[in-house]
This record gives C-alpha cells, structure tokens and sequence, in this order.
C-alpha cells in the first residue's frame, strides 16, 4: 500500500511539471523572440532564464522517472535521492545560464546598442509576469502539497523569474526614458540574482546528499523518554528532507524486561515519533539493556 501512494506521488508531481514545462517554454519563446525583435538585452536575458525554468522541468522530469523506480537489491532505501540530485542539476542549470548573461551584457557595454522599446514590450512582459505568478505559487502550493523537493526548488527557480521580469519592466521604463546603458546593467543585476537563487538550490540539495541531520535529535529523544519502559537513548540519527526522513537510535531498557515487551515498546516508540515528528518515514530501534548506576 505503501509503494502504490508513493508512486502516486511521483506520478501527481511528473503531471505538475508538464504543465509548468509547456507555460514555462511559451513564455520563454515570447521574451526571446520579442528580446530579438528589440535588441534588449534585459528581455534576451529574461528569456534565457524562463527558459533555463522549461529545462529545469526536464531535469526534474528525469529526476522523477528514476526516484519513482521500486527498491531492488542494490538499492534497498529505495532511488528518492535522484529528486535532490536533479534540484543539483538545476542549480548548475543556473550558473550556466548567469555565466551566459554576464558574458552577453559585458559585450554590451563595450558595443551599446540602443534598444527599440514601445508599448507592445511592456504588454509582453506584464503578461509574461502574470503567466510567472501564476506558475509559482501552483508550484510552490503542489510541492508543499506533495512534499516534493524537485517542485519546491522548481518554485524558487520560477520566483528569480517573477523578480528578473519586474526589474526587466522598471528597466525598460527608464530605457525609455533615454538611458540605454540600463538595459545590460539591469542584466547583470538578473544575473546575480540567478546565480543567487542557484547557491540557496544547491544548498538545500547537499544537504540531503551528504545525509545532514534532518530533526534535532533532542526532540526525538523527548518523544522517546516519555514512554514507559524507555530508560535512556543515545546515537540518535536523522537524514532526508522533510516528508522521507530516516531516524535510526539506540533504546535502553529495564534487563527483566522480556523480549516480546521489549519489542512492542520498541514499536511504540517508532510510533510516537511518527506521530509527533511530520514527515518521519522510517525509524530503527536498536534494544540495548540498561544498567543501572
């Protein structure tokens, strides 16, 4: 029962980026097609993140596939890590593309041109903005939904681009206005942003990969101690990210205590840290005897 609901996850989480993955890809083909119609940097740049947003759908997409695949010999935990390793293939996804907007906006400055701006760039924007807004929080709302670190990250990448397309809009006013050495500045100023939006992505994605302490082991050593029979409990340790999380400890009890007991306090305690610890996925409880001092 428990493979089928996780399998359903993976499958509501691969349909949710579909969508965002062909909203993300029209949105970009607007910005870079209007971006080379303008010769504006800012909205080339604009598009190249939206559409670093369509292909970190893709590697999310991939991710899914193999974290979805059942657990075999092999792999007896199971593939969920290829979710984080994919939110890591994202982040890079994101360096690349602000490597590839600072190298553009540098020849700018050193070969300026001058922007074609009307109103239609503004109309193409806003609706490009309003088109991000939504993709975001339906993102951001189903990864929570699903406890999904894939859509999560994919969230924070599509909120860089929500930021990226207002200043791009404020740029293009001042462009306007008659200053075109805005339009690669307000490039750099996306590019940094991205890059930003890259470490906190790949941050959060080590964490899970080098097997970080994911609940404070003193809040699961409180649960523990509160049940009748548990004496003491050490080597307390948490990994994965929140909604898999793996906790393994050591319990000491009373040595008359029989086995059978010892194992249904044992099964007790696991439950109780399931109930009060969300998104606790397994617990391993080694029984050792207590020795009294």
């Amino acid at each position: 029962m428990e493979h089928i609901a996780e399998q359903d996850r993976f499958r509501r989480i691969s349909r949710v980026l579909w969508i965002v993955l062909i909203l993300n890809f029209g949105v970009a083909a607007a910005k870079l097609f209007y971006g080379w119609l303008t010769n504006s940097a800012s909205i080339m740049a604009d598009g190249y993140h939206s559409l670093s947003d369509g292909s970190s759908n893709i590697i999310g997409l991939f991710g899914i596939w193999m974290a979805s695949r059942p657990r075999d010999e092999r792999h007896p935990y199971g593939h969920a890590k290829y979710e984080s390793l994919a939110s890591a293939g994202i982040a890079l996804l994101l360096f690349l593309v602000c490597f590839n907007i600072l190298s553009n906006s540098a020849e700018r400055f050193s070969h300026p041109v001058q922007p074609e701006i009307d109103a239609t760039s503004f109309v193409v924007m806003a609706i490009t903005l309003l088109v991000n807004i939504v993709v975001m929080l339906y993102e951001r709302n189903k990864g929570r939904l699903l406890q999904s670190q894939i859509l999560i990250s994919d969230s924070l990448h599509t909120a860089a681009d929500i930021f990226t397309t207002s200043s791009v809009i404020i740029g293009l006013l001042v462009i306007r206005a008659g200053y075109p050495i805005v339009d690669p500045i307000i490039a750099c100023l996306i590019s940094i942003f991205i890059g930003y939006a890259g470490i906190k992505i790949l941050k959060t994605s080590f964490k899970v990969l080098v097997d970080s302490a994911a609940v404070d082991k003193e809040q699961i050593k409180t649960i523990a101690m509160a049940i009748n029979g548990i004496e003491d409990c050490h080597k307390i340790r948490s990994r994965g990210w929140e909604g898999y999380i793996h906790v393994d400890m050591h319990c000491h009890i009373k040595r008359y205590i029989s086995l059978d007991k010892a194992h249904k306090i044992a099964h007790l305690v696991e439950d109780k840290i399931k109930e009060n610890i969300h998104g606790i996925k397994d617990v391993t409880i080694h029984i050792e005897p207590y020795r009294d001092k």
